[in-house]
């Protein structure tokens, strides 16, 4: 559990460290026009890096399937590292004009690949080396170390903000995170080295493994449950976490310092609320758990963002986040166990890995992006509404989802609770 989550730890804080330092290098890569437009180019290349998603994840998903879980995790952190180190180095817009925002891209890229295919193949093995009875509670871990590498990445921006003035930070203190990113790496890939392989010969040499035309042919309903369950639940977390720093700053005037403060407080919270929320499903079941965060994402997204933009004390921002996040918290904590029991070990990792990363970034990448234009067209509270939307259709897939005693893959499903 330690190693495969490690290396998920590095591959989320390398991606996130990218969104919490966009307010300090978008004016050296995209130098024109007001800030807003310089965070909406940013958040265009953070959002193509989420569209390189579904090629990683039938990429690493096909890998893990067809040869094994380890190469396709030991690879995926190589490419993150590769990345990240790429965008530590960049020279600027003023040093060689257009080519810049391109490589910048080409950077954006290869992290996207290799985040689309951590998260197939990394929900796969915790599943599959979880207890029956407490398989919420261990998979809930997955998202331990997604958060935790969020919360890194914010604590490494606010370190380098305590640690040297606005000027060196947009001139260079930026690059610090991304190169600490690559240095982690190496621990992480030393760690996955020594994990043991939870497929067997008997599932990788089965017909239809790792094809598209077994999913497509024998599993399209949990195929589509997936696509439904991301594309809110993905919506919501991003506009909770990623997008919030920035809605602090530009629609409740919050200092920057002061919402990675609050930003770094609220990822820290809503970290240590996986477990809990994750041996809750352990009891009550997973469907009724997925119902819940259904229910009441649709009903207080409105509400709870009016009320986030409107707030003036950080730690009433702090509270208002956190409830959002404990709602997130009924789907997030149970992610990656709820897709991967659906779908038998030959084609598990592709099938969870393909449908996330579709919905991943067809929803969840573009967040910020859209959450910006509606802003920059004076339309900020239809953003909401189109979060709202999206957790209604994350409501009917898990109305539709199967019982787990009856449809689950994962072995030891019957003494799991439904």
């Amino acid at each position: 559990m330690v190693g495969s989550s490690s290396g998920n730890l590095v591959e989320w804080y390398d991606f996130y460290a990218y969104a919490f330092t966009a307010l300090y290098f978008a004016h050296a890569f995209f130098p024109a026009g007001s800030q807003t437009t310089q965070l909406l180019q940013t958040a265009a290349v953070f959002a193509i890096g989420f569209l390189m998603r579904p090629i990683g994840g039938y990429i690493f998903g096909t890998v893990a399937d067809r040869y094994d879980r380890k190469t396709s995790m030991v690879t995926s952190i190589l490419m993150m590292c590769g990345g990240s180190l790429a965008i530590g180095l960049l020279p600027t817009h003023d040093t060689i004009g257009v080519a810049a925002p391109i490589l910048l891209l080409l950077a954006r890229m290869v992290q996207g690949l290799s985040v689309g295919g951590e998260y197939g193949t990394t929900a796969t093995y915790m599943s599959e080396v979880s207890l029956p009875g407490k398989r919420g509670f261990y998979a809930s871990f997955q998202y331990v170390t997604l958060i935790g590498g969020q919360l890194l990445a914010s604590l490494v921006v606010l370190v380098v903000q305590l640690s040297m003035s606005d000027e060196d930070l947009r001139a260079w203190g930026w690059r610090i995170p991304f190169l600490i990113g690559a240095l982690c790496a190496v621990v992480a890939l030393y760690l996955r080295m020594s994990l043991h392989e939870t497929s067997s010969e008997k599932s990788r040499s089965k017909e239809g493994a790792d094809s598209l035309r077994t999913i497509f042919t024998h599993h399209l309903k949990p195929f589509l449950l997936v696509l439904g369950y991301t594309a809110g639940g993905s919506l919501i977390f991003y506009t909770f976490t990623t997008y919030m720093q920035k809605y602090l700053v530009n629609s409740a005037h919050m200092d920057h310092r002061t919402v990675n403060v609050v930003m770094s407080a609220v990822l820290f919270t809503y970290m240590i609320m996986q477990p809990p929320f994750g041996a809750l499903s352990d009891r009550i079941g997973r469907r009724t758990q997925m119902r819940m965060f259904g229910v009441l994402a649709t009903v207080c997204v409105v509400p709870l963002m009016y009320a986030i933009g409107g707030v003036t004390s950080p730690y009433m921002a702090y509270i208002l986040i956190v409830l959002a996040l404990a709602i997130v918290s009924l789907y997030t904590s149970i992610s990656g166990v709820v897709k991967a029991e659906m779908f038998p070990p030959e084609v598990r990792a592709l099938s969870v890995g393909f449908a996330y990363a579709i919905a991943n970034a067809l929803f969840g990448g573009s967040a910020e992006y859209v959450a910006l234009w509606f802003k920059d067209y004076g339309m900020e509270s239809s953003f909401f509404w189109y979060v709202t939307i999206l957790c209604a259709i994350a409501l009917l897939a898990a109305m539709l989802m199967p019982d787990p005693k009856v449809k689950g893959y994962l072995h030891g499903h019957e003494s799991d609770p439904d």
